[in-house]
């Protein structure tokens, strides 16, 4: 299979050229030359299959050709230790829960598999250190700072916006040391993104290192995170409710509803996504408009979704060949601002006892809001919500555990790097390196 650029001016990319180089020289965004559909029986028999069976086929489906079928089963069971199951909530809403990983994110998924797979390719020939680069707004970084930690030859930098994390999220990447590097950017997540991007480009520091990007601009983190929607319909077809499926995503920088894309190319029977934002609703006003018009991200409550030009935004674009007709017939979109998302997470608890972290409660009132008649609606559950603790104590009106392996990453001293926004600073400091 072969990689191209969605800004088309760049050769096109091996597997692991896309992988290890994570940006294209033209500064797009790597695409595979094709999907390929899975067949009708594979839909026939999914709800009998296990998660990690199902991801072994859906992955042979995108990299089989690239990777020997025994070794890509092992990245995939090694990468799914843990399960992502479907919960209910309430009448026609259901609960994908992505939080039960490492590092209690829906990251996990992708992060994990990509560090495996970057090792593969270290260790079948590329040789060499790989400094990862990651810009965070939450738990990006937690996940693929854990993801690669201790892994030879591969050396992580997560960028970071100063005070615009929550204080479990920054425990989570700021105190592994061994080959993580947490930097402490003065500014806001577009500019950690600028950053990173910048590094690419930036030919002098690319001859001095060899840079790839883990955030999911890295076809290797996007690309996985489909896994997960097609056990979302297996275990909803399981129940006899995957009929009309709707599915929500709450959506930054739009990776993980690209994937959720993906999957339905692939042939998976969603009727129609919608995406969830916070106060950050470019996406949003595109599908109103068809203006795309990027702004400075606002810090919200739900802040892995602050984002104010979301990167995969030209990977929908290219999906759907620019057309947005066909980008507002397959998704709708739905905003929240920080009221409203408390008032979910306490509405819903009150309702039905389930604790929302507040992305997820993006998500969850939009398909209040949003599902018609007869359609099945299943909302991705992107943390757990202890990781913001406060703010959902704050809503719940009463306290809620805090998993073991949070409270260990709570305990551990901060080791970070201060950092300004400016490229020449970043660059500076890599080059010292």
């Amino acid at each position: 299979m072969k990689y191209y650029s969605t800004n088309g001016k760049a050769p096109l990319a091996t597997l692991e050229e896309a992988v290890v180089n994570g940006l294209a020289p033209d500064r797009g965004l790597y695409m595979p030359e094709r999907i390929k559909k899975l067949p009708a029986d594979f839909f026939e028999d999914i709800d009998r299959m296990s998660f990690q069976d199902i991801a072994c086929t859906v992955a042979q489906a995108y990299f089989g050709e690239d990777i020997e079928s025994g070794e890509l089963e092992r990245i995939v069971r090694s990468t799914l230790a843990f399960d992502c199951p479907v919960v209910p909530v309430c009448d026609g809403i259901s609960s994908l829960e992505l939080f039960h990983g490492p590092t209690l994110a829906f990251k996990d998924v992708g992060a994990r598999f990509m560090a495996r797979l970057l090792q593969h390719f270290i260790k079948s020939g590329s040789g060499g250190t790989v400094n990862v680069l990651v810009a965070t707004s939450g738990d990006t970084g937690s996940a693929v700072a854990n993801g690669f930690l201790g892994v030879d030859g591969i050396h992580v930098y997560v960028l970071y916006p100063k005070g615009k994390v929550s204080k479990i999220q920054e425990s989570q990447f700021t105190t592994l040391g061994q080959n993580i590097t947490a930097l402490e950017v003065d500014g806001s997540f577009d500019d950690c993104q600028a950053l990173v991007k910048s590094a690419f480009m930036d030919s002098q520091l690319n001859s001095h290192m060899r840079l790839t990007s883990a955030n999911s601009i890295n076809v290797a983190r996007f690309l996985p995170q489909s896994f997960y929607y097609f056990n979302a319909y297996a275990r909803m077809k399981e129940r006899g409710a995957a009929g009309r499926l709707v599915v929500c995503v709450p959506s930054g920088n739009f990776g993980n509803l690209t994937a959720g894309l993906f999957a339905r190319e692939m042939g998976l029977p969603v009727e129609r996504f919608i995406a969830a934002n916070n106060a950050n609703d470019v996406f949003c006003q595109y599908l109103s408009t068809g203006i795309y018009s990027p702004r400075p991200s606002i810090r919200t409550v739900a802040n892995a979704m602050d984002v104010g030009d979301p990167s995969n935004f030209a990977r929908i674009l290219d999906l759907y060949g620019n057309s947005h007709d066909k980008i507002a017939a397959s998704i709708s979109g739905a905003a929240y601002d920080d009221s409203r998302i408390l008032r979910t997470i306490s509405e819903c608890h009150a309702a039905t006892g389930y604790v929302l972290d507040p992305h997820g409660a993006c998500a969850y009132q939009a398909l209040a809001d949003g599902l018609r008649d007869g359609e099945a609606g299943v909302f991705l559950e992107t943390a757990h919500p202890a990781k913001f603790k406060e703010t959902v104590e704050s809503a719940v009106g009463a306290s809620i555990d805090m998993p073991q392996r949070l409270q260990e990453f709570a305990s551990r001293q901060k080791q970070t790097v201060e950092m300004t926004s400016s490229f020449n600073d970043f660059k500076e400091y890599l080059m010292g390196e």
